[in-house]
C-alpha cells in the first residue's frame, strides 16, 4: 500500500499562486508526471465530497494543470476508485523511486481520508487572515 501526503504553496511571494501538492510514498506525484503543471487550489481539490474523495464507481479527476502553455497535455488527470477499504489510482504514468514506470497506487482507505481532512483544514487555515477566525 503507498501512502498520501499533501501540502499546499501558500502562493505570492513564495510562488505564483496558491496550488496542491501530492506526494506519493514520498514522491511529488505532479513534478514526477509533468515539471510544467502545478496541482490544482486546494479549495478546488480537497473539500469535503470533493474531486478526491473515492467513490465505488471510477472516475476521472484532474489534479494538476501547465503553468504556461506549451505543447503537449494540457492537465494531469487520474481515475480515482475505491475497492473495499482501499483507494485506487489508475492511469498514473511517472517514474517511482526505483525509475520503473507506476501506473497504479493503492491507499488505505482510512489513511488517505485522514490525510485528505488533515490538509483541506491546513489549507483553510491559508486562506483565513490570523485575526480573522
Amino acid at each position: 500500500m503507498s501512502t498520501l501526503l499533501i501540502s499546499a504553496c501558500p502562493g505570492p511571494p513564495v510562488c505564483a499562486a496558491v496550488h496542491t501538492h501530492l506526494f506519493v510514498d514520498g514522491l511529488d506525484l505532479i513534478a514526477r508526471s509533468d515539471a510544467g503543471m502545478a496541482g490544482l487550489q486546494p479549495g478546488r481539490l480537497l473539500r469535503p465530497g470533493g474531486p478526491l474523495y473515492p467513490a465505488d464507481m471510477p472516475r476521472a479527476v484532474d489534479l494538476a494543470a501547465q503553468v504556461r502553455p506549451e505543447p503537449g497535455p494540457r492537465g494531469l488527470t487520474v481515475t480515482i476508485r475505491l475497492r473495499g477499504k482501499t483507494v485506487v489510482w489508475s492511469d498514473l504514468m511517472y517514474p517511482g523511486g526505483d525509475g520503473r514506470p507506476v501506473e497504479e497506487v493503492r491507499f488505505h482507505l482510512e489513511q488517505y481520508l485522514g490525510e485528505v481532512e488533515r490538509a483541506y483544514t491546513a489549507a483553510l487555515a491559508l486562506t483565513v487572515p490570523a485575526g480573522g477566525r
